[in-house]
């Protein structure tokens, strides 16, 4: 779910958009892969991306003029970290962090979006999490399957590992869905995730989608992809690409201390509201949108991403520096970040 930089790296590769020429660039792009630093187990590791990020923006700066010119303000940087470049997973060590004070001029791609949070800069471009187009659309069934379960979700309640105590991780939201539906014969929930994952998500009627460690799930991806219609739980939570998918209309936004009237909610709405969300849900550039195919396809999640960076130009005037001028601090932000990766 963090690969997003990967394949962002690859499309613009082969991508028309892209040219050898630094003097007609509108955009500079730095692949660095921060979230291929990985635990024994297949974890991203966030906390020495700062130090990857800054060796990497030490050798652009020191090898090309381009940097220089703006200190990165016509430079994006893909970080689909859980709180993007404040790089931690927990909340609040990510606000302790902040954004690396050296991406604070350049346009962040993330996967993190949240309404006046200090890891989302304004101009930052909401993106969703990666999600394996081929093996999602191995496990298609029949469209006129009946979607005989009310709601669905697979995955963590507690994260005793990390949160033994149980009230920080998703802020609490995931151990109430547990604890006052968990017996609610309308509620198929569990923290087995069965080969039929994808099967069962296509015979659901509501997919709930609430916060983990940070707002964002692929299950956002995958239930926009099978038709389920999202059951969004995180507070303030920014999407992506509102522009192309209109969220109110096909999803079900329930406030984090509203989750124990969570089956009021849902049996409430009425059957044609239902309807009209799922025949939204059916439109295909909806899923498109989504998805980061290989190759691209015209309205995918590359083009959404390649949009919104055209939707930033012209770069205003005033972000061009004169010779010799400085508007970032190179030894701003922890110590640690300070060392060479």
């Amino acid at each position: 779910m963090f690969a997003a930089e990967i394949f962002m790296h690859r499309f613009l590769l082969s991508s028309p958009v892209r040219t050898l020429n630094p003097e007609e660039a509108d955009w500079f792009y730095t692949p660095i892969y921060t979230t291929c630093d990985l635990t024994p187990n297949g974890l991203p590791l966030p906390f020495k991306s700062p130090r990857m990020m800054r060796s990497a923006i030490q050798l652009i700066s020191s090898n090309w003029p381009y940097w220089n010119r703006t200190e990165g303000a016509d430079h994006f940087f893909v970080v689909p970290h859980d709180f993007g470049a404040c790089f931690h997973y927990q909340e609040e060590k990510a606000i302790e962090r902040g954004i690396l004070p050296l991406l604070q001029r350049a346009t962040l791609v993330q996967t993190f979006g949240q309404r006046n949070h200090v890891c989302l800069n304004e101009g930052s471009i909401t993106i969703p999490p990666y999600a394996p187009p081929q093996k999602m659309q191995a496990h298609l069934i029949p469209q006129e399957t009946p979607r005989s379960i009310f709601v669905y979700f697979r995955g963590l309640f507690y994260d005793v590992n990390n949160d033994p105590e149980g009230g920080y991780y998703a802020r609490g939201a995931r151990a109430a869905v547990w604890e006052n539906f968990k017996d609610n014969p309308l509620f198929d929930i569990s923290t087995e995730h069965p080969t039929t994952y994808y099967e069962d998500m296509q015979r659901a009627i509501f997919c709930l989608c609430p916060l983990g460690w940070a707002p964002w799930s692929p299950r956002l991806v995958e239930a926009v992809i099978f038709g389920c219609i999202p059951v969004i739980i995180a507070d303030d939570i920014v999407l992506p690409f509102a522009d192309a998918i209109p969220w109110e209309e096909i999803g079900v936004f329930v406030a984090e201390e509203d989750v124990p009237n969570l089956d009021t909610i849902l049996t409430s709405i009425p059957p044609e509201v239902i309807l009209r969300k799922q025949r939204l849900l059916a439109n295909p550039s909806m899923k498109q949108a989504m998805l980061f195919p290989q190759p691209a396809q015209s309205g995918d999640a590359f083009h959404q991403i390649l949009n919104g960076l055209a939707r930033k130009l012209p770069h205003n005037k005033n972000v061009f520096l004169k010779h010799g001028e400085k508007a970032l601090n190179w030894t701003a932000g922890p110590v640690g970040d300070l060392k060479p990766w």
